[in-house]
Formats: C-alpha cells, sequence, structure tokens
C-alpha cells in the first residue's frame, strides 16, 4: 500500500521544492501571487471537499496541489503541455521522483489541458478533438481529475466557466460522484 503522506512529506521537505514555492507575483488567474499563496488557497479547497473524499483520495490531492504548479519557475512559457520543459512535465518529472502511481502522474501532467480545450471553444467555437479524446484516455481516476479540477479551478482569479463546460463535456463518458454542482 502506497504511503501518501510520507510522499507528500518528501515532496515538501525537497530543497527544489522549498526554492520554487515562494515564486510568483500577482498575475491573470493568480492575482495571489506567490505558488505558497496558491498552494493555501487550495488547501482551503480541498477541506471544502473533505466529506465528499476517501483519505487516500484527500491525499494524492494533496500531492497534486503541492506539485502541479510548482515547477513554473523553471518552464519555458509558451510551450505545450508535454513538451519536456513546459511547468507540467517539469511537475510530472519531480513528482516521479517520489511516486510511481501513473494515474497521479498523468493528472499533474494534464491538469491545464481541460482550461486549454475550454480557451479553445471560446475562441474558436470547438476544440482540438483528437486532444480531448487523449485526455480521456490517460485519466483514469476521473473521480479524482475532476475532484483536483474543482480545488484548482475555485479561485479567487479564475472564472467557472472552464469546469462548467468540463462538467458538461465529460457527462457520459466518465465516471465520477462530483458532477457541476460540486463547483465551488
Amino acid at each position: 500500500m502506497t504511503n501518501y503522506q510520507t510522499i507528500l512529506d518528501n515532496i515538501v521537505a525537497d530543497a527544489r521544492y522549498q526554492r520554487n514555492i515562494d515564486w510568483g507575483a500577482p498575475r491573470k488567474g493568480h492575482p495571489e501571487g506567490s505558488i505558497r499563496a496558491h498552494i493555501a488557497e487550495l488547501e482551503q479547497n480541498l477541506t471544502a471537499l473533505r466529506s465528499k473524499l476517501s483519505n487516500d483520495d484527500e491525499q494524492k490531492l494533496r500531492i497534486l496541489v503541492h506539485t502541479h504548479d510548482t515547477f513554473k519557475p523553471n518552464a519555458m512559457q509558451g510551450v505545450p503541455i508535454t513538451d519536456p520543459d513546459s511547468h507540467a512535465s517539469l511537475a510530472r518529472q519531480f513528482l516521479a521522483e517520489f511516486c510511481d502511481d501513473a494515474d497521479l502522474l498523468a493528472m499533474v501532467q494534464y491538469h491545464d489541458e481541460p482550461y486549454a480545450l475550454w480557451r479553445q471553444i471560446r475562441s474558436k467555437g470547438t476544440c482540438n478533438q483528437a486532444k480531448f479524446e487523449l485526455l480521456l484516455q490517460n485519466i483514469s481516476d476521473w473521480n479524482l481529475f475532476l475532484a483536483f479540477n474543482i480545488v484548482d479551478g475555485c479561485t479567487a482569479g479564475k472564472g467557472r466557466e472552464p469546469l462548467q463546460w468540463l462538467f458538461g463535456a465529460v457527462e457520459g463518458r466518465v465516471e465520477s460522484e462530483f458532477t457541476a454542482s460540486d463547483i465551488l
């Protein structure tokens, strides 16, 4: 059995994590500024969902909260999420040093893909269907992934429209206890 608390303890003790969490200034989508402040806001959202989560899922979400954006200072701006220098790829590489859970690794890699697809819909009226299908294939635990999207997407600097679109887009295609009514 995987000890997710030990994984999280090792992550937050890592010098690279410690070096990066104070990076950031207030900006669009992240008025809280630093990664540390973003994590604090997500921890509050996680607490709000706690009653709907198993202990393991709560621990997994905490790992995602602490890793998903932590490597933005080291990332190349404007590259696709699958680029080795994207913040998502760097976060996945970091998490892989502590955890071999393929689904958690995929969630860190693809955590921003729903937002990117929504932006395509908003600007073009359609999204890259192949990327959407790839997202559906790459994530196994949609309950956890949707919970993470709620935790990460319900912050002061983010609108709820991308989440509403995601829940509508996956309805009937994935199994999850979470629905659009759970959006905070």
